[in-house]
């Protein structure tokens, strides 16, 4: 190759070869091909300069620094072999290798924040008696609504933003009854039809609802829903139960109160709002309580009588107390997540903190 070049370029063949013989690393080689052949590089530097060279030279000239440039190549590509050769050689033989340092680390993932808070729930709830269920997330209009005491007309579905799974031949999606579940209260209707009363359970999931996104908004988002049914239950047993698993929560005793509010599978039904626990000073307000001093938490009450006739209870023996919590609420006051989105939006770098 090198008879075939002009001398200047058979200097710089020379050159090149000389380094990659000494050469005992990809780096070393990387060094020499950067220098060489890439842009900035000897052979560019070759390439830029043939415009200024008489038009019966420049044919000549771009031929050899492409041989140039292909016989560089060539060293360097044989180079490598030869060091991936002596590593397996050198593995074989048991040179260069050091047992005794600890071998690389496999990257690992991490669990997903809310994932972290349903866990943490899930034991805390469990210490309590209660049981974890589970429940379909695409369900029948008769278990999300008519069940929980909405039938049809009833202005509350206004409230539910529902998505509608489209079915062939349907006059309206709402005719045939199947939806992305609004709520995780469908859960409890299918608790009250296979289990006997006395129960506690929880059901913590996934739940849709047609929402306009922004920082607050989601049209898919995570609750639990707890619903304890048994004889002689009351408004205390429910406030007592929130004191519990706040205290559980946030390792101190929080502040409630109730504020009425309206649901239709409870009656009464609360507003369950907790002392912030984020603010310095009681009652000094902080962003994250919006300068109030109170966070609102979740709904709950007592289970409207009309929902345990339909689920084949005894009104008048039992009664029953249920409440809704916003996990993702929860999961961005613990982690002081500022904009739901980032909860569903699989930014690995934003799951990367947990």
């Amino acid at each position: 190759m090198e008879s075939t070049l002009s001398p200047e370029l058979a200097e710089h063949l020379t050159s090149a070869k000389a380094r990659i013989e000494v050469a005992t690393s990809l780096d070393d080689l990387r060094a020499i091909e950067r220098d060489f052949t890439d842009k900035g590089g000897v052979i560019a530097g070759l390439l830029a300069a043939i415009p200024t060279l008489p038009p019966a030279e420049r044919r000549d000239a771009g031929q050899g620094a492409n041989k140039l440039k292909g016989a560089v190549l060539e060293l360097l590509e044989a180079a490598r072999g030869g060091l991936a050769q002596a590593g397996i050689d050198a593995a074989r033989e048991g040179r260069g290798f050091d047992p005794t340092l600890p071998g690389t680390e496999a990257p690992r993932g991490s669990l997903h924040p809310v994932t972290l808070v349903t866990r943490e729930l899930e034991d805390i709830f469990s210490s309590m008696g209660y049981q974890i269920l589970d429940g379909p997330e695409v369900e029948l209009d008769t278990y999300n609504f008519e069940r929980l005491n909405i039938p049809a007309d009833h202005p509350a579905r206004d409230m539910h933003d529902t998505f509608w799974c489209e079915v062939s031949g349907a006059e309206r999606d709402s005719d045939v009854g199947i939806l992305l579940r609004t709520h995780t209260s469908c859960v409890q209707v299918r608790a009250m039809e296979k289990l006997q009363p006395p129960f506690r359970v929880v059901a913590p999931g996934r739940v849709f609802r047609q929402e306009t996104l922004d920082a607050s908004h989601e049209h898919t988002f995570h609750q639990m829903e707890g619903l304890v049914v048994g004889e002689g239950l009351t408004v205390g047993h429910l406030i007592g139960t929130m004191k519990t698993f706040l205290r559980e929560v946030f390792r101190r005793e929080i502040e409630v109160r109730l504020r009425p509010g309206y649901f239709p599978f409870v009656e009464p039904g609360f507003e369950l709002d907790a002392r912030c626990p984020f603010c310095e000073t009681e009652g000094a307000g902080c962003s994250v309580c919006k300068q109030s001093g109170w966070v609102e938490l979740c709904p709950c009450g007592m289970v409207h009588p009309r929902v345990l006739t339909l689920s084949g209870i005894d009104p008048e023996k039992y009664t029953g107390f249920a409440f809704g919590l916003g996990l993702s609420r929860l999961v961005m006051l613990r982690y002081q997540i500022d904009d739901i989105r980032h909860l569903m939006g699989g930014d690995a770098r934003f799951l990367s903190q947990f």
